[in-house]
């Protein structure tokens, strides 16, 4: 049964933090240590929300789509494309190993590889699903049976590694582990899922384990850093809950169950004016978060909430953008169904501003009040970001199948599928 709950207040669920509240850590997470206007440097861009801050982009293709500045052989795997200070970071899979590579941003051409482990084989897809993160002159990958080892950004020596699923006693997600890692201060933490840690944090310098939190499944979301609630924390979203954790100790802060069919919780958790948006496929839906401290817990109550097989907004894998108060994203139909829909919603109510049906699993970024989207047809296709209707304003086939959202820096867009890596220029002339 389908039900939209608690517009602006009505029927309200209370739930409550469970933990005390600690020491807040002195942190920033890695947009706030470079210049991150024309950087990509991890999972979902700058303030991983999947936004950009860029403009003067292209608002239609030219009649042979987007000019193409290069095109190079990469390799298996979901790894994501990170970009800092010139140069291109992803993983991939290839002679029967997982490597973690760089490439010039202008060229295409390769600068150093670097190889991670065995190659990873699941049947829902081979290779490494997390893209690195780039933080300074160290990188942080996570392999696709949870090894999570740190490399030299400039020629990608290995500085530390461990297999954080054995070292934890835990158990590998069954679609492999997913989780990008995010640096926080001198912290890298992972999503591990494993009864010793749900979480754990490692020292970026010399990889000292710090802390472990929770005790949930992992799921295939990567942990944020947002303010809600009135306080920065780490929010993760677990395989079946969202947990808010202070890096100082892994103090969890609070619980809010969100179980999920298969623990497929996979996008990541947005802030929304102090509140928290969270949603999932498998016909789960969404729910739009109030956190309010209490003297040594959080109060949690729904804003509003809308779950089941007629739920507004069901996020299978792709995080939705947030723009001038709107959330844009892909709404699945049934368990990992073939039907999407790519979606408009009123992010303080809940409420569908416009639906364009059928338009089929993809995934997306912003910029420039544009969505930039990717498809599993290999089509690039470029949106109006607006509340008002569905505009597309161009579509042209640039690669193979991707579930990869693309990545912006210097306007230019990157993307890749299990074959290449494509460098395409959207600036205006």
């Amino acid at each position: 049964m389908s039900v939209t709950r608690g517009l602006l207040g009505h029927r309200m669920r209370m739930l409550f933090g469970v933990v005390a509240l600690a020491v807040t850590v002195s942190a920033e997470p890695i947009a706030a240590q470079t210049d991150a206007k024309e950087e990509w440097p991890q999972f979902l861009g700058p303030q991983r929300n999947g936004r950009s801050s860029e403009t003067g982009l292209l608002d239609h293709w030219p009649d042979q789509g987007p000019k193409e500045v290069w095109r190079v052989p990469g390799g298996v795997g979901m790894s994501g494309l990170a970009i800092s200070r010139g140069r291109v970071l992803t993983l991939v899979q290839r002679k029967g190993e997982q490597w973690l590579i760089s490439l010039d941003a202008t060229s295409g051409e390769s600068i150093w590889k670097t190889p991670l482990a065995p190659e990873y084989l699941n049947a829902m897809g081979n290779g490494p699903r997390a893209t690195p993160a780039i933080a300074g002159d160290q990188v942080f990958v996570f392999t696709g049976e949870g090894i999570l080892s740190a490399h030299n950004f400039q020629d990608g020596k290995q500085l530390w590694s461990h297999h954080v699923l054995k070292e934890l006693s835990g158990k590998e997600a069954e679609y492999g582990m997913a989780c990008s890692p995010l640096v926080v201060g001198e912290q890298v933490i992972v999503t591990a899922g494993a009864a010793k840690g749900t979480l754990v944090a490692f020292d970026t310098k010399s990889g000292k384990q710090l802390w472990t939190a929770g005790k949930d499944p992992a799921g295939y979301s990567s942990p944020t850093w947002l303010n809600v609630g009135g306080r920065s924390q780490i929010v993760a979203f677990t395989g079946n809950s969202a947990l808010g954790v202070d890096p100082a100790k892994g103090a969890v802060l609070w619980r809010y169950p969100f179980k999920t069919n298969f623990d497929c919780n996979i996008t990541t958790p947005l802030e929304i004016q102090g509140n928290l948006f969270l949603s999932s496929g498998e016909d789960h839906g969404s729910v739009l978060l109030s956190l309010k401290p209490k003297t040594d817990s959080f109060e949690i109550s729904e804003v509003w909430s809308s779950f089941g097989t007629k739920s507004v907004f069901r996020n299978e894998w792709q995080t939705s953008m947030l723009l001038d108060g709107f959330l844009y994203g892909m709404d699945n139909v049934g368990g990992a169904g073939p039907i999407t829909h790519l979606t408009c919603i009123d992010a303080a109510t809940g409420e569908r501003k416009w639906q364009q049906a059928r338009f089929g699993k993809g995934n997306l970024i912003a910029a420039d009040g544009k969505l930039f989207i990717t498809t599993m047809k290999g089509e690039l296709v470029l949106v109006r970001a607006t509340p008002e209707r569905y505009e597309e304003l161009s579509r042209a086939t640039v690669l193979g199948s991707t579930r990869q959202a693309p990545a912006l820096s210097n306007g230019r867009l990157f993307l890749r599928d299990d074959k290449e890596i494509v460098c395409l220029d959207v600036r205006k002339p």
